[in-house]
């Protein structure tokens, strides 16, 4: 018996040892882009009024991954965001309804997989990952744009759209124009 004994204090004296030895485990980076759900978004915008930014992704995407890893944590992309934008977070693919200025969007499956509806609604049905949807202060769709992009390109779109100069110019000729900062 009084080896059983000791034999529980010693594991129970290794297992503390282990414990508050072990290295904490990494918390997510504090002042990156605030993400919404959709019904968070909704909820902002009935307060403040602001234009929104969708990132449109799926889990098997690694341009996504990519995207969330290099432009997404670029500093000067998550400060303009942050001020200017609400910024969603979409999975594609998400089996959760949605609601959305007044209709519920459903999970369509096909085969192994599927589709959001309203992803296939706010990517006119050009299901290509990642897209950046951008949406004023109405909740209309301005313009959705596909693929990667670094931060340089990305702060460019995100000017583009924040300034109002998608109302006045073609995105080329504001290309031009814009000094690389964002403003």
């Amino acid at each position: 018996m009084k080896r059983v004994i000791f034999i529980m204090s010693l594991a129970a004296g290794v297992f503390l040892i282990l414990s508050f030895s072990r290295k904490p485990v990494a918390q997510p980076e504090a002042g990156g882009i605030k993400w919404m759900t959709w019904k968070q978004m909704q909820d902002a915008e009935k307060k403040e009024h602001r234009k929104v930014f969708v990132d449109v992704y799926t889990g098997w995407c690694g341009w996504c991954k990519r995207m969330d890893a290099s432009t997404f944590v670029d500093p000067n992309v998550v400060s303009y965001v942050n001020e200017h934008f609400y910024a969603v977070k979409f999975d594609a693919e998400t089996r959760d309804n949605i609601s959305f200025r007044g209709k519920e969007y459903k999970y369509v499956s096909q085969g192994m997989q599927g589709y959001n509806e309203l992803a296939a609604e706010i990517l006119n049905n050009q299901m290509s990952y990642p897209t950046s949807v951008y949406f004023d202060e109405s909740l209309d769709e301005i313009f959705p744009v596909p693929s990667y992009q670094d931060a340089k390109v990305f702060e460019t779109v995100l000017n583009y759209v924040a300034s109002d100069n998608y109302k006045k110019m073609k995105f080329e000729d504001f290309q031009k124009t814009f000094t690389g900062k964002v403003k």
